[in-house]
């Protein structure tokens, strides 16, 4: 089988397994759910995966390759650290509004993860890039003269953790309150708290 197939079926078997994980929750996908909703034979599912745990897993490596690409790339830019801030905050938004699955499966995952080290080293490794992006797009406002001298981590975690509160909106009800109208509202209280004065 060529690459290109094999990276189809996998894809395959990764949205099936995204579908089950948000349905039954992980405690409760079994692999033969996640064969049912490939549509592909149990022997194909176990030719690419010999566990959920190993479906799941990969998962997390599908989505940081997917997200991972724009948000490298937001930091490469040239636009000044304020600009680059605004479109990761818009970028996430976008994401959640045009497929909120993932969202909803990453609170799944932190579940998984209090119980499992390899989740957790997952989930570490990811975040970690993801605070390094941060912290570079910060150096970056502070050098300029954009930002007031901030202690670089404290700040990138707050951004980060203002980020993942889009998965607030997949658990509860918003009372009246849309997610991109919150996300808009934060990156200005952040943005507000950051940006020198002149």
């Amino acid at each position: 089988m060529d690459q290109k197939k094999q990276d189809k079926r996998k894809d395959q078997i990764l949205h099936a397994a995204l579908t089950v994980l948000i349905r039954n929750g992980y405690e409760h996908s079994r692999m033969d759910d996640i064969v049912k909703e490939s549509q592909l034979s149990k022997g194909a599912l176990y030719w690419y995966y010999k566990s959920k745990k190993e479906i799941y897993l990969d998962l997390v490596n599908f989505w940081v390759t997917k997200y991972s690409v724009t948000i490298n790339h937001l930091a490469e830019t040239t636009k000044p650290a304020p600009k680059q801030l605004k479109s990761l905050f818009n970028y996430f938004i976008d994401q959640y509004e045009s497929d909120p699955d993932p969202f909803k499966a990453l609170t799944e995952f932190w579940t998984i993860a209090q119980q499992d080290t390899d989740f957790k080293k997952k989930l570490q490794k990811v975040y970690s890039h993801f605070l390094e992006v941060l912290e570079k797009i910060i150096s970056k406002g502070v050098n300029d003269g954009d930002f007031k001298k901030v202690n670089l981590r404290i700040t990138a975690m707050s951004i980060m953790l203002n980020i993942e509160s889009i998965n607030w909106f997949t658990l509860f009800e918003p009372h009246g309150v849309k997610a991109r109208e919150y996300i808009q509202t934060i990156t200005e209280f952040i943005l507000a708290g950051i940006l020198k004065k002149k």
